[in-house]
């Protein structure tokens, strides 16, 4: 695969990524969902944030809501889901912007990646992290680098030996070395979180 034979030219991601299966970024629509979806998984386990989500279909009868039904649901009947009454606000925030706005994928598809999250964060609950995480797994564009994950960061201070004690010098250390990727750096990201999960705890 041609992202393969990018990032294998850095030879610390290569040994990464050849222990690893190839995969393709797929695109998906109903926008609000997914960023429904992200607010509701912030700071949870994926197991916590799987079960949330299954509770949520249930609520509308297994199928996703459109924004109106999903504003017209009280935010306490979200709360009983088990979610913060920030999250439930945040998820009316999101399909009210939805309504008024418009999140639809052609919409967004138009857009380059920084024009996407200037966009997007105009919605109070969805931050830059939130805005790169649809980026790449709702519209499947290729080169989203999220410098600010606590996942990419402790995978590339582990691999490439990266000293985080300045925080200036370590970010600008994990931009340089992430311009080699481009373009192809949600690969490598995706590449990296896998790389951390499979890690032992020490």
């Amino acid at each position: 695969m041609e992202y393969i034979i990018h990032l294998s030219k850095d030879r610390k991601l290569k040994s990464v990524i050849r222990r690893q299966e190839p995969f393709k970024l797929v695109r998906r629509k109903n926008i609000h969902l997914h960023l429904c979806g992200s607010i509701m998984s912030q700071q949870l386990s994926t197991k916590v944030a799987d079960t949330l989500q299954k509770r949520f279909l249930k609520l509308f009868g297994g199928r996703g809501p459109t924004p109106a039904q999903l504003l017209g649901t009280p935010v306490e009947m979200l709360r009983a889901l088990g979610l913060s009454n920030a999250k439930a606000s945040y998820m009316h925030n999101v399909a009210r912007f939805a309504i008024e706005e418009g999140i639809d994928y052609h919409r967004l598809n138009k857009m380059d990646n920084e024009q996407v999250i200037a966009y997007l964060t105009r919605i109070k609950g969805v931050g830059k992290w939130t805005a790169e995480m649809l980026l790449m797994f709702t519209l499947g564009r290729e080169d989203v680098f999220a410098i600010d994950d606590l996942g990419i960061q402790q995978s590339m201070k582990a691999i490439y030996k990266l000293d985080d004690a300045d925080k200036k010098r370590f970010r600008e250390d994990l931009l340089s070395i992430s311009q080699k990727w481009s373009p192809f750096r949600t690969y490598a990201c995706i590449h990296l979180w896998r790389w951390k999960d499979k890690q032992v705890p020490k």
